[in-house]
């Protein structure tokens, strides 16, 4: 059984973390956790994790934490820089532009992009063997003032302090969780309720092209561009050039109509049941060519087919569990600060848990609600950004292409870029370890210190640190 014990600066506590899903925002607070020295186990449902999904971008509100790691470099290596899109209509007709050539020197940073797999190799690859366990399916679990239990449906168990659910949109954690906290009348109603679907998405990765077919690769960034359907059609459509002769596209529906919905698949990332939707948007005009012609590049078990939903939940922690990522909030991908936004919230977790004074529930508890606290209204503001970003980018009623039309021939860029500078001024860095300079000729948002880190650093050098 854990031990409860108090912190001081010789003597800190050690919680056994245990960590149920191993997607990136599991991957990224364990390695997080390594660097702070608390013992951390990874539990994933599946035997191992499909290299699926599309487009991924990371910037300046996450990558000073990378930094950090020590993988910075490693990330630029898969990916390229943006220097910002094209909006085309069905035609290729261009009906907008963002661009980004003076970010860089706002922000100290690139916005790069990459596609999924690659990442998702680097995290996994920080992560010792012993330290993750596949096949692993959560079924239950139970807590009291000293542990948490999870049992998995092979049988098997495992105790710890604090569990952490890392397991995406429909985590069996959140679940659990919200199941006791309803016995006792303590879940919010909205809590109770399903998440929102307004669009589902079809993506893949190629293999490597021929760059005489293809000349944008010879690039060494990335030319991203974004199709709008001609009027009565539910469908946009994206491309991204990325490392290593590679086109990411995506294809998004807007849902609505009694036919569309039909067609909604399940909410996981799968391969299957695609041949109709891609039958659809097989001759769909991209700077590339056809889209079909992408498709016919990408091996079929690496199309996936998802939802697009979100939810922001009130409720992030209950005793010793607590949820990050998708888990606590599912943001829709219009703004690309989904991935983002989970990654952050590894960084303040591991925060909090850096710092805390015992292992006690109380202890825990005020270590989630600071996370929380910390974390809410970034999320939030993120959460409703993606919403108003998706009717602009994805939109096919009416009134979307209204605001499409308004957007791109009346809002000044400057405008639009005062956006982006604003989310890049909050970068949070792991408080346990040497903070990465500022970089940029922006402002950047101060951060919460570390007790336990300041305290650490007095005894080093007795010189005493304010916090």
């Amino acid at each position: 059984m854990p031990t409860e014990h108090m912190s001081t600066a010789n003597n800190p506590p050690v919680p056994e973390v245990i960590i149920v899903g191993a997607g990136l925002s599991g991957l990224f607070l364990g390695i997080l956790l390594q660097h702070a020295n608390i013992p951390f186990r990874i539990y994933e449902r599946a035997p191992y994790v499909k290299p699926l999904g599309a487009i991924m971008s990371l910037n300046a509100n996450i990558l000073p934490a990378f930094e950090q790691l020590g993988l910075l470099e490693e990330l630029k290596e898969i990916s390229f820089p943006s220097h910002g899109y094209n909006i085309f209509n069905d035609e290729l007709k261009n009906i907008g532009s963002i661009g980004a050539d003076e970010y860089k020197e706002k922000v100290g940073y690139d916005i790069i992009v990459f596609a999924r797999p690659p990442m998702y190799d680097l995290l996994l690859s920080k992560i010792p063997a012993n330290r993750i366990h596949f096949n692993k399916k959560v079924i239950s679990l139970r807590q009291d003032e000293h542990q948490v239990t999870i049992t998995c449906a092979d049988g098997t168990t495992a105790c710890g302090d604090i569990l952490v659910g890392a397991d995406g949109a429909y985590s069996a954690i959140r679940q659990n969780i919200y199941r006791e906290a309803a016995e006792k009348g303590e879940l919010p109603k909205a809590d109770a309720e399903g998440l929102s679907q307004g669009y589902i998405t079809l993506v893949g990765t190629t293999d490597p092209l021929l760059v005489s077919k293809y000349p944008e690769l010879k690039d060494d960034y990335t030319h991203f561009a974004q199709m709008i359907g001609k009027k009565g059609t539910p469908y946009t459509w994206s491309t991204f050039t990325v490392p290593h002769r590679k086109i990411c596209w995506s294809v998004q529906l807007q849902l609505g109509s009694k036919a569309v919905d039909q067609m909604i698949g399940n909410a996981e990332w799968t391969p299957d049941s695609n041949g109709m939707m891609i039958e659809e948007v097989y001759q769909f005009k991209t700077p590339h060519g056809i889209l079909g012609d992408l498709i016919d590049a990408t091996p079929q078990e690496r199309i996936s087919r998802v939802a697009l939903e979100d939810k922001l939940f009130q409720t992030w922690h209950y005793g010793r569990c607590v949820l990050i990522g998708d888990a606590a909030h599912k943001l829709l991908p219009s703004t690309g600060q989904g991935a983002v936004n989970s990654l952050q919230d590894s960084v303040i977790l591991a925060n909090c848990l850096y710092d805390l004074p015992s292992l006690s529930t109380k202890d825990i508890t005020a270590a989630f609600s600071d996370y929380h606290e910390q974390r809410l209204p970034f999320v939030t503001y993120h959460f409703n950004a993606s919403k108003t970003q998706s009717k602009v980018l994805f939109g096919q009623t009416l009134w979307d292409r209204m605001v499409r039309h308004a957007v791109f021939h009346y809002l000044p860029s400057s405008l639009a870029m005062k956006e982006v500078y604003k989310a890049a001024m909050y970068r949070p860095q792991a408080t346990f370890l040497p903070m990465v300079e500022k970089r940029g000729t922006g402002d950047v948002l101060p951060q919460k210190p570390s007790r336990r880190y300041s305290a650490e650093q007095d005894a080093a050098t007795g010189v005493h640190h304010e916090s």
